[in-house]
């Protein structure tokens, strides 16, 4: 199987999967008008000098896309039950373009998470310019590929059973770490997320509300995450097939 057909392969399932459209992409939508819209008329968020509508746009775009970055373990894990990831054994593919198919299909599922975000942000009033649009996307993106990384190795070390609600507790756990859900400037939370990915996710979704980019920090955190979780899923995928 060649990587070009087995990327679309993935796409393809991935989004003929009519529940996906329901836990991926409609639950953050619908988490976001339950916070947001009760507060849509509130200006300035808990002294943020943020709209409520804004504030949580941007808050649940870093829960929504990591979710779905890491939703790629489940597949997996559903994979490996049925012997699917076996059968990659005989194959040609190799584990870079297995680990590309991967993380481009989990993007997909996080560019669709994000512009449906982006459009209710619109529905609630939110109004920003095109270069804060075009910054605060390019920098989640980027924030993004640890969690794909992590999804892959989560999907290849755990069962069908145990991925989700180790999915599920991680997210959560990292988005409060984070300061998904409210403002984290100081103090112990503070301390320990600016070293975590997710807080430099979240950052990024406010980074242009700001007017201020990533320091140094940021991108040695986001890419020092990445070369250690790429290398934690290519081993767990090594280990599953059998393949050194």
């Amino acid at each position: 199987m060649s990587s070009v057909a087995y990327t679309r392969y993935e796409l393809l399932r991935t989004f003929r999967d009519r529940r996906l459209f329901l836990f991926a992409f409609g639950f953050p939508v619908i988490l976001y008008f339950v916070i947001a819209l009760p507060n849509r008329h509130t200006p300035d968020l808990s002294s943020t000098g943020i709209s409520a509508p804004l504030y949580y746009m941007v808050s649940l775009a870093s829960f929504g896309t990591m979710m779905s970055m890491m939703s790629a373990g489940f597949r997996i894990a559903g994979e490996r039950q049925v012997g699917w990831t076996r059968q990659l054994r005989i194959t040609p593919l190799s584990v870079r373009a297995y680990m590309r198919a991967k993380v481009l299909t989990a993007y997909a599922m996080a560019a669709v998470s994000l512009a449906l975000l982006y459009v209710s942000g619109l529905i609630l009033g939110v109004s920003l310019s095109a270069h804060d649009w075009l910054e605060m996307t390019i920098l989640i993106l980027i924030a993004l590929l640890p969690f794909g990384a992590l999804g892959v190795a989560l999907g290849h070390m755990l069962t069908v059973d145990s991925v989700g609600p180790a999915t599920g507790g991680i997210v959560s756990l990292l988005a409060l770490l984070s300061g998904t859900w409210f403002p984290i400037t100081h103090g112990f939370l503070y301390d320990v997320g600016r070293f975590l990915p997710s807080f430099w996710l979240v950052q990024a979704g406010r980074v242009s509300l700001h007017g201020q980019g990533w320091g140094a920090m940021a991108w040695i955190v986001v890419l020092g995450w990445t070369v250690i979780l790429a290398a934690v899923g290519a081993y767990a995928y090594r280990r599953d097939t059998g393949r050194v």
